[in-house]
């Protein structure tokens, strides 16, 4: 239980306070201004930062075990992977395919970084602690 204890404190969890906000707020900044650049900007920036925002929840995940970081993890990986493929063009996602992944950005970031720690709690149970 003692990793538990010291994500609640903050110093270990990456998703919480000043490094949560440096960590998962400029990439999110930069996403939000990112339409009004041009594909071929999206096409790279967009995998870039959805792999980096990934890739960081899922070793927050197993830093301090937050829950909707192995959820969110995951998920940033693949929207990232679904981003370079539509970016390249070996996805047709339509006319509106930044919108529509926006729009899945939005909505799986919002349900996955709530649900499950609405139903799971905030942390995961060190059950093998020494």
């Amino acid at each position: 239980m003692s990793g538990e204890v010291e994500c609640t404190t903050g110093s270990a969890d990456w998703a919480h306070g000043i490094r949560g906000c440096l960590i998962w707020g400029i990439p999110i900044a930069i996403l939000l201004i990112s339409p009004g650049m041009g594909t071929h900007y999206l096409a790279i920036v967009w995998p870039g930062l959805l792999t980096f925002m990934g890739v960081t929840c899922l070793l927050n995940a197993r830093q301090c075990g937050r829950i909707h970081c192995y959820f969110t993890g995951p998920f940033f990986l693949v929207l990232a992977g679904v981003a370079l493929l539509y970016g390249v063009g070996w996805l047709a996602l339509g006319a509106k395919g930044w919108s529509t992944l926006s729009a899945a950005l939005l909505i799986g970031s919002v349900a996955l970084c709530c649900v499950p720690e609405w139903i799971l709690g905030r942390y995961r149970s060190s059950s093998n602690s020494s």
